[in-house]
């Protein structure tokens, strides 16, 4: 075996210099609370991170990360021990296995390692964080798993065993269930048929939920899997959205909880897995001219049904369009870019559907922090970049071999084949930052050549790797398939479209490329796999990332977490750089802040020139990203990714059953490997929670009404999180609302003594004519503390005391008309709304009122509104996942 040196340089230390003292750091307070109960859900003191890290990720990373007892003395406190105990570790088993060729390459990976990791530039998925050098625990390091079950019982019983050991773990796991006889398929050639796929799914579902009540805050992440010619594929189409209308059902019953985490929830079956259906080319050209598909029989090959490819297809959209499952994974296409299909065709896929790679197998991710290469005059630091790469990519592989596994099998391939998914998050921010829209060519040309970039140099790595340590096991077996897969993507860069920014590295990527390619010829390559572009969710917060994975930005108002506890809402710093880069003066800058400060909005700011309006698309409110900007920007990057990408296409409500076909179809079409989509409200597991993204509407304001004397008056009593209150309401004679008085318990307090001064404010509005309409449009959805679960059975949830007043003045004044308009109803209306409308195929699209995502629940740990990460949710307040990364 040739030792040639795998040539580890310093570029952003030197060895004269301790790594941690190039940063200042600070004592902090880590502080974490539960927003339904109001208590504290996490609090360590004297916490030591570098100023510049932010309070949320201190509080993440403090809570989730530091290992030891909390309040015990060996409890780490520290970033210095966190990064340490990782690094360190690592370095060793390098240092062990034989990485390095010399004790000053040890110590330049080391310190160069450390400082990238400090410096928020790039993060290891959470398992490297919990069990990289924790004395006594397994040491693994893979967030990603596929799993495989064959048609006996032993073999299904394996699948639930081992499910629930990576589920203990933390981490998800995916498999295609296409090898298990359909219901009507016979067992042992006895009159007696098999159960099926799906009555092994359910037993599985519940085994999932059981291991989440076990102590879990979050359900189980898994993946279940058919193939589109398996005899009970159309059973498996239809079974989320039968599920779902037993939620609907339970929902419209007084007592039954079936909500995200809700008290009957796991009543209703299949709720703890994504499932997609597996489409070969051969389906999708029979769809496209109209012709029938055969369902086969899994043990003799019999074709036991025929149906057209389109009513296949329209089942699989109209469930989509209903409950947002199943999912497509695109089968040809993704073994089109196998790199081991002699070892064996890809079959599944992890939760998230991003790694995509042989059955029985794992895969160690790690992501870039986009925004950190980008420069003060908004060029991409292309040279910082590739150099991260190499060292994030070289600690992912030598993991590998020391790494532990939940099954010997998982053990064997994972260390045969060697899978990294190294990918990035921030492209969103980073685009807008540079003034590139989310959704054009140019943004999606830069992201196209900076992903080239990434995987390109990842696999130099992986070449380099091999001269030294040698390939991949498989790799002699699978010599041909592996280099004819990096001379597709070497091909592929030649098609990026250029624009300025990207030239450069385009050029770059070409000259990278090409070094793969040869170099592979020549020394092999280390590592089946190099990247995906995973969700991120919980390390993007750690690295300070305003979006995660290769999702746009979510909004431009964002929450700031305040030491000791406490949120405020801020525009998002990247949207000040961006205005920089556009050319604004400081002056300009600060009214348009000040303005998305007051509505959650961009347009009509003072000062801001139209024309730059889709730079600030998000991916929700007014100025949201059209659903082809979403497929547009997959398809651009797909050709550069070793896997998949995990990312959900958000549809309007309004979306139709033809459009999600169509959607499906060009999604194949492009060339991407897997897609899932969401229509907004097409799920009772989501709580609809509001931000503030539009002016108080203009008024009609007549003269003022006088009030009588004696007058009826309605009161309410509530309480909102930990926090108690009144509200007298008085009336006109017509039985409108007139005048508002709040009284809050608190007294004495800055928010009673508000609240007091506002009901007069808003007394004097209606007295003087504002419709109750323009208040609720303006201050529904508002976000500030308290807030959380109420005691009021029609309104489960509320984002501030606001919020609440304002929708509950709503639903009992205002006409169904308008709130039909304004998309408000109680929990027993909406459920009702819903069984409704499964006799409608086009429901109208409300007028917005400046909706966060509609389907994300609330953070078990804390209370809070999760967001959408990639085909996942994620906390942005303690760090939480509802996927596997």
């Amino acid at each position: 075996m040739s030792r040639a040196s795998i040539g580890v340089k310093r570029h952003f230390t030197s060895p004269d210099t301790s790594v941690y003292d190039m940063m200042e750091w600070e004592e902090r307070i880590a502080f974490i609370g539960n927003r339904e109960t109001g208590q504290v859900a996490f609090e360590q003191a004297n916490v030591e991170f570098p100023k510049s890290w932010s309070q949320t990720a201190t509080n993440i990373v403090s809570q989730k990360y530091f290992r030891g007892s909390l309040g015990a003395s060996d409890r780490e406190r520290s970033l210095k021990q966190l990064v340490g105990r990782v690094v360190d570790t690592i370095t060793c088993w390098g240092d062990e296995e034989g990485y390095f060729a010399s004790e000053l390459e040890q110590e330049t990976f080391r310190s160069e390692l450390t400082y990238i990791l400090l410096t928020q530039q790039a993060a290891f998925n959470s398992p490297v964080w919990f069990n990289v050098g924790v004395a006594d625990v397994a040491q693994q390091v893979s967030a990603c798993f596929i799993l495989s079950v064959e048609d006996t019982m032993s073999s299904i019983k394996d699948w639930w065993s081992q499910e629930v050991d990576i589920f203990q773990g933390g981490s998800g796991a995916g498999l295609n269930l296409s090898a298990l006889r359909g219901s009507m398929e016979s067992i042992g050639g006895s009159a007696n048929t098999s159960s099926g796929p799906l009555a092994f799914m359910q037993a599985a579902d519940a085994g999932a939920n059981a291991i989440k009540s076990g102590g879990k805050t979050r359900r189980a992440a898994k993946m279940v899997i058919l193939d589109i010619d398996h005899p009970d594929v159309r059973d498996f189409i239809v079974c989320k959205q039968e599920a779902e209308n037993i939620s609907r059902a339970l929902q419209g019953i007084d007592g039954f909880d079936v909500g995200f985490d809700g008290k009957h929830a796991s009543w209703v079956p299949f709720q703890n897995a994504n499932n997609s259906v597996r489409v070969t080319d051969e389906f999708m050209q029979a769809y496209l001219e109209d012709e029938p598909w055969q369902l086969r029989a899994r043990r003799s090959g019999e074709v036991v049904a025929e149906l057209p490819a389109r009513e296949l297809m329209r089942l699989i959209a109209e469930a989509a369009w209903d409950c947002a499952d199943p999912g497509m994974q695109f089968d040809s296409t993704i073994n089109h870019w196998h790199t081991a299909p002699v070892a064996g065709r890809i079959n599944g896929s992890n939760p998230c559907s991003e790694y995509m790679h042989l059955d029985n197998s794992s895969c160690n991710l790690a992501s870039l922090n986009l925004l950190k290469f980008l420069g003060a005059d908004g060029v991409f630091c292309k040279e910082d970049f590739l150099h991260v790469t190499r060292v994030m990519f070289l600690a992912q592989d030598i993991m590998i071999s020391r790494a532990d596994y939940p099954t010997e099998r998982i053990a064997t391939n994972s260390r045969s084949y060697r899978q990294i998914g190294i990918g990035y998050a921030n492209l969103g921010a980073m685009l807008m930052a540079v003034g590139l829209p989310y959704d054009s060519s140019a943004g999606r040309a830069m992201a196209a050549a900076i992903t080239a970039l990434l995987t390109g140099e990842s696999y130099r790595m992986s070449t380099k790797i091999a001269h030294r340590m040698g390939s991949f096991d498989g790799f002699d077996a699978d010599r041909d398939a592996m280099l004819r897969v990096l001379g597709m993507h070497a091909a592929a860069v030649q098609n990026i479209e250029l624009h300025p920014l990207s030239n450069g590295l385009i050029d770059s990527a070409v000259s990278i490329w090409s070094a793969v390619c040869t170099n592979a010829q020549k020394h092999g390559v280390r590592n089946a796999q190099a990247s995906v572009l995973a969700p991120t969710g919980t390390i993007a917060f750690m690295m300070d990332c305003d979006t995660t994975g290769i999702e746009p930005d979510f909004a431009l108002i964002k929450e700031k977490q305040l030491v000791g506890g406490g949120k405020i809402m801020i525009v998002n710093q990247t949207v000040e750089l961006a205005l920089q880069r556009l050319g604004y003066s400081t002056e300009q800058i600060a009214g348009i802040k000040a303005h998305i400060d007051r509505t959650g909005s961009i347009l009509e700011a003072p000062g801001f020139n139209a024309e730059h309006t889709r730079v600030f698309e998000t991916a929700t409110g007014e100025n949201a990203i059209h659903y082809q900007g979403h497929l547009g920007m997959m398809a651009a990057v797909q050709p550069f990714i070793s896997g998949a990408i995990s990312k959900t296409v958000n549809l309007p409500e309004a979306t139709s059953v033809e459009e999600i076909e169509a959607l499906y179809v060009e999604a194949w079409q492009q060339g991407i490997k897997a897609l899932a989509i969401y229509r907004d409200n097409s799920k009772v597991a989501q709580p609809l929670v509001s931000t503030a993204s539009s002016a108080v509407e203009s008024a009609a304001v007549s003269s003022k009404q006088e009030l009588p004397n004696c007058r009826e008056a309605r009161n309410y009593e509530f309480r909102v999180a930990d926090v108690k209150g009144f509200v007298n309401v008085g009336l006109f004679d017509n039985g409108q609302p007139a005048e508002i008085f709040f009284h809050i318990t608190k007294q004495g307090s800055t928010l009673s003594g508000f609240m007091d001064n506002f009901g007069i404010a808003i007394s004097l509005g209606l007295q003087a004519g504002v419709p109750l309409e323009s208040y609720v449009r303006k201050y529904v959805g508002t976000q500030f503390e308290p807030r959380g679960m109420t005691d009021d059975p029609d309104i489960r949830i509320a984002n501030s005391l606001l919020d609440y007043i304002f929708r509950r003045l709503a639903l009992d004044f205002l006409s169904a008309d308008v709130l039909e308009r304004l998309h408000i109803f109680s929990v027993s209306e909406r459920a009702e709304r819903l069984v409704v409308d499964q006799s409608t195929t086009s429901p109208v699209e409300p007028e917005p009122i400046g909706k966060s995502d509609p389907n994300a629940p609330m953070c078990g740990a804390c209370g809070t509104q999760m967001i959408r990460s990639g085909s996942c949710f994620a906390c942005t307040t303690c760090g939480t996942t509802s996927g596997c990364s």
